[in-house]
């Protein structure tokens, strides 16, 4: 949060040459790198063979990854100019008070009494915080500002913000909320845990998994490893969806928590231990 005129702005995105050359990286990387196979294979086989065919259909894969790459990259840079806020200025000392939008080559500027509601989303995946995003709901729009990773704001604490947002806003009567979501889609079975890893994150013998997860709700899948299928097709392999595993070893570890509490509790202390002596 940095002091403006009037007020107060948060930085979402500190640079952006930056986040323009990111853009742009990512949109020229992606398709060589889905392309790399095809056009490596039709490289060897018109080098092997000689065969005019094969050296068309290489040249042809090249020039459809060349498109790609600037269809893409365009497609990037509309999204970024036209989509990204850059910063937002909240200027309650103003007459009258207002609320300023910069995007990434122009600002906007509405009214503090438009604003109805600002929500602070955070979003987290097996416990860890993956990324921040303050909503700016009005009548007629609804502005999504997501910091940079560069952005300090990235990085900031979601109910210290949510706090300072309703001391800046409360006077003007936004409401200011925060909300949690919890990623659980996981790709099955690749980013599924096996019955090892469970166990390891459990805490409890490999043997004890699939009692604990029938108990607690946890889904498994049960699949044939393409290795297993080819030399061992009887072979089969459990994996467990992650989302519910990791709220699972929560659960037992604030169960333990509990469960030593109440042993310190119920054992009996030295000067009880001498008071029965002396009995």
């Amino acid at each position: 949060m940095l002091p403006v005129t009037a007020g107060w702005r948060l930085l979402f995105v500190p640079s952006r040459a930056r986040e323009l050359a990111a853009a742009l990286g990512g949109s020229i990387m992606v398709p060589p790198v889905v392309a790399a196979p095809l056009l490596l294979a039709a490289l060897v086989a018109a080098v092997i063979s000689g065969n005019s065919f094969f050296w068309g259909s290489f040249w042809v894969l090249l020039a459809l990854a060349v498109v790609a790459v600037i269809v893409l990259a365009v497609a990037m840079m509309y999204v970024t100019v036209s989509l990204m806020v850059r910063w937002v200025e909240l200027r309650p000392l103003g007459t009258p008070a207002q609320v300023v939008i910069g995007r990434f080559l122009r600002s906007s500027t509405m009214a503090m009494a438009d604003l109805q509601r600002v929500v602070v989303i955070e979003r987290f995946s097996l416990g860890q915080r993956q990324s921040i995003k303050v909503v700016l709901h009005t009548a007629s729009e609804t502005v999504e500002c997501e910091p940079a990773t560069s952005a300090p704001l990235s990085r900031v604490d979601a109910q210290e913000l949510t706090g300072w947002l309703t001391e800046q806003l409360g006077q003007f009567q936004v409401a200011v909320e925060r909300q949690r979501e919890v990623e659980r889609n996981f790709l099955r079975p690749d980013e599924w845990w096996t019955r090892s890893h469970t166990a390891e994150l459990w805490r409890v013998p490999v043997g004890e998994v699939d009692g604990i997860a029938a108990q607690r709700g946890v889904e498994g899948y049960q699949y044939t490893p393409r290795a297993s299928a080819m030399y061992s097709p009887g072979t089969s392999v459990t994996v467990y969806d992650p989302g519910r595993a990791y709220d699972v070893a929560e659960e037992l570890r604030a169960e333990r928590a509990a469960g030593q509490d109440a042993d310190s509790t119920a054992a009996p202390g030295p000067a009880e231990d001498d008071t029965r002596d002396s009995r």
